[in-house]
């Protein structure tokens, strides 16, 4: 069922649902847009949704201008400071990391038009563009992927973004660099050359823990590690394959099962409290909810409203069953909810 949607201004590549008890409302996306010259330049920006899924409302409240935009993510919710103003981080194509806080004037955060993004902290931290960017789970370091094939990892400090390591982790782009959600020292990496990859941040230079060369037939495009299963780590690749893999043996992980969604997957959400259910954008395939156990996989519902090219896609957190997806040149952020009994 079709919740709303807009046409945004550029193309856009991600969408975001705020994680934070009072703000799972706030709906974050964001573009890119090329503009061809000598030299050539890249604008984005960073749009804010107010989403009420039960009444249909998909309503536009700010829009931050800002370089080509390729990644956003929100900080996680802090067990220690749940109530702390949510953050958002964008990784963009000047080779910068920038940081937003969401700030409210309202007591409780509950009238989004009363939340406005807010820079905290700006830094360009390489001279190769930004491609992807994830938080650790303390919300104080980011890993961050690099077009040149380098990744960094960067520390937030109060409103101060500094680098603490730099790797030349893979031959050619790097669209997927993540960090290991129960073991934050461990950051997970996937590249266009097939490669998939873990690295040991204790020391400096990192270690390379291992490194998977055969298994990916494409370039890698996300990897998104399960949060109720420490075992469980999922990957999506241009070869159009989810595959899930077991990490407990993390220098040899094995993939246990794999599956064709046929399209480049490009991003994988879990549910955030079932476990075992992902939502998947598919590039040239749409947008696909599939479910996992024990080795099986099945795709238990098919979303194809969207023209173009599919990038993002989220889940809403709260009483809400809604998700929200994006595709590229078309320039559409959607919010529907799922047709079948998929939360029984």
């Amino acid at each position: 069922m079709d919740v709303g949607h807009c046409i945004l201004d550029g193309n856009t590549d991600a969408v975001e649902f705020c994680p934070h008890n009072s703000f799972h409302n706030v709906l974050a996306a964001s573009t890119y847009v090329l503009q061809e010259g000598d030299p050539p330049s890249r604008s984005g920006c960073i749009t804010l949704f107010d989403v009420d899924a039960e009444n249909g409302r998909l309503e536009l409240v700010q829009k931050v201008e800002t370089g080509g935009i390729f990644d956003i993510k929100w900080a996680p919710v802090l067990s220690e400071n749940p109530a702390g103003p949510p953050l958002l981080a964008q990784a963009d194509a000047d080779g910068c990391v920038k940081v937003y806080s969401l700030q409210s004037s309202d007591s409780d955060g509950s009238k989004i038009r009363d939340n406005t993004l807010n820079e905290v902290s700006e830094k360009c931290i390489s001279s190769s563009m930004c491609l992807c960017i994830d938080w650790n789970q303390s919300a104080t370091s980011m890993a961050v992927g690099h077009s040149n094939g380098s990744i960094s990892i960067v520390s937030l400090n109060e409103s101060e973004i500094n680098v603490l390591q730099e790797l030349k982790a893979h031959d050619f782009e790097v669209w997927a660099a993540s960090f290991d959600i129960q073991q934050p020292a461990l950051v997970y990496t996937g590249s266009d050359d097939c490669k998939f990859t873990g690295w040991d941040l204790r020391d400096n230079p990192s270690n390379l823990v291992f490194q998977n060369k055969k298994t990916h037939k494409m370039g890698i495009c996300c990897i998104a590690k399960s949060p109720f299963d420490e075992n469980t780590l999922l990957t999506g690749s241009y070869d159009e394959c989810l595959r899930i893999w077991d990490v407990r043996n993390i220098s040899m992980p094995v993939c246990e099962s794999f599956m064709s969604l046929g399209g480049g997957v490009w991003r994988i959400k879990h549910h955030p409290i079932k476990s075992g259910l992902v939502l998947s954008a598919c590039m040239h395939n749409g947008f696909a909810i599939v479910e996992f156990e024990g080795g099986e996989i099945r795709v238990v519902e098919r979303d194809n409203k969207h023209g173009s090219l599919a990038y993002g896609a989220d889940w809403q957190r709260g009483e809400s069953r809604a998700v929200a997806t994006c595709s590229f040149y078309d320039r559409l952020v959607r919010v529907w909810k799922p047709e079948g009994d998929i939360f029984l």
